[in-house]
């Protein structure tokens, strides 16, 4: 169907029925994304457990994302999430979907939940989405809202498109806000709640389309 609609191409020419592909040297796209045809790549999607190092290896012995998935093919961390921190990520042999995760140009968004001590009130919220400047420049969430408040404590999503270095805790810090709990849940319209920590799965082909989708539609902008 979606070759008849001519909706699906090989370095940017119109594919028929019956044509034969060559993984090693075509760029497949449908509806202009990319789609990645090399057999080698693999992408898992796993759930960082908080003690958990977002690294290959670790001097101090710590354990680490490379002991969660297979060893081979050897796949790499894409972004980070740090120390304490919990939740999806991606890991991944294959560069170009890394590069579009990642890079700031792209703007892939991740969704946050974040649990404080606290009562969180809006106008801190609206600072967090408008911009806070931080000791390495302005950090702004692209959405920020109040899940749940019980007990004296807030959770909050928060959804950012680039990703450094304890980001959303020198954010939260900057206002005096302790972070009892941070979970990244979400990465693109990547989601998936089955998965207990320490876990993953492959990535299906509809959620790499979707990421490269989104990667492709911020550029657009």
């Amino acid at each position: 169907m979606l070759i008849a609609q001519g909706r699906v191409t090989v370095d940017g020419v119109a594919v028929h029925v019956g044509d034969r592909l060559d993984p090693a040297t075509t760029d497949l796209a449908i509806d202009g994304i990319r789609l990645p045809l090399d057999t080698e790549l693999v992408t898992w999607l796993l759930y960082k457990p908080p003690g958990v190092i977002t690294t290959m290896d670790d001097p101090q012995g710590r354990p680490t994302v490379r002991t969660i998935v297979p060893a081979e093919p050897v796949t790499n961390p894409v972004g980070r999430l740090d120390l304490h921190s919990e939740g999806l990520m991606l890991m991944t042999n294959d560069g170009d979907l890394a590069l579009r995760v990642t890079h700031p140009r792209y703007r892939v968004p991740k969704t946050y939940q974040v649990l404080v001590p606290a009562s969180v009130a809006p106008s801190i919220l609206h600072k967090m989405v408008s911009g806070v400047m931080l000791d390495d420049g302005m950090a702004a969430a692209k959405s920020a809202r109040v899940l749940d408040t019980s007990r004296g404590r807030t959770i909050i999503e928060l959804v950012l498109t680039e990703g450094r270095k304890r980001e959303i805790r020198r954010l939260f810090e900057s206002f005096d806000l302790p972070i009892e709990r941070l979970v990244r849940t979400a990465i693109g319209e990547v989601v998936d709640r089955t998965l207990d920590p320490g876990s993953f799965r492959e990535l299906t082909m509809d959620e790499i389309r979707s990421l490269y989708r989104l990667a492709a539609k911020e550029t657009d902008r």
